[in-house]
């Protein structure tokens, strides 16, 4: 796992769901998705209940502002609809 891998929730009452892993600890990694689990409140989940995609989202924002959770939503969808 590294850090801004988009993965999907395998166990849980997420099941199912797309995150973006904001950090990664010896056993844990800490999932945001802009809506349900906000930057302020990661969710803390074992490496084993996700399943890893090999898509990654940005986790900067050009022009010097803060990441936000707009910016988390916007690249989930972006990577769950596909233009075109």
């Amino acid at each position: 796992m590294q850090i801004g891998q988009i993965v999907f929730s395998k166990c849980g009452r997420d099941k199912g769901r797309a995150f973006v892993v904001l950090n990664v600890d010896a056993e844990y990694i800490y999932l945001v998705d802009g809506s349900l689990r906000s930057l302020d409140r990661p969710k803390k989940k074992k490496v084993k209940h996700v399943q890893p995609t090999n898509h990654f989202a940005k986790l900067f924002v050009e022009g010097g502002r803060a990441l936000q959770d707009a910016d988390i939503r916007k690249q989930l969808a972006t990577y769950l609809l596909p233009e075109g």
